[in-house]
């Protein structure tokens, strides 16, 4: 019972994204290091989930997150960002929500780092196919 209210609560914010929060990761490679070692990132829902006792969507995130489990070395490490900068550059992105308790990303994010890289990818076969030429 506990976990479907979990994520139920965790899909509601998934259906109410905000587009404009993807300004804040452009141009900030730390955070984006993060963002893409979250999703590589082992979480899960804590064994023993708190009740929730209020409707605020604020302190539902924050009841989210304290029912979420995962390794801030397992995190640090794929990211290659040290131990007192994922803290410090963590804290934003769960506050922005930026990246979700599940290990996902905020669909816009997601979106934005996917385009960058098909930009990277169509930059080098330009480069490519004109060095052949």
């Amino acid at each position: 019972m506990a976990n479907e209210l979990y994520y139920e609560k965790l899909n509601w914010f998934k259906e109410n994204e905000k587009p404009e929060i993807v300004l804040f990761i452009t141009d900030n490679e730390p955070r984006t290091r993060i963002v893409i070692a979250w999703t590589n990132t082992k979480t899960s829902v804590s064994k023993k989930v708190s009740s929730l006792n209020t409707d605020v969507e604020s302190e539902i995130w924050d009841w989210l997150w304290q029912n979420t489990e995962f390794s801030l070395d397992e995190l640090r490490m794929k990211s290659g960002i040290s131990s007192i900068e994922i803290e410090n550059r963590l804290l934003p992105l769960i506050a922005n929500r930026i990246i979700y308790p599940d290990g996902t990303l905020n669909s816009f994010v997601q979106r934005y780092l996917r385009e960058r890289v098909l930009k990277l990818f169509d930059a080098k076969h330009i480069k490519t196919a004109s060095k052949r030429r």
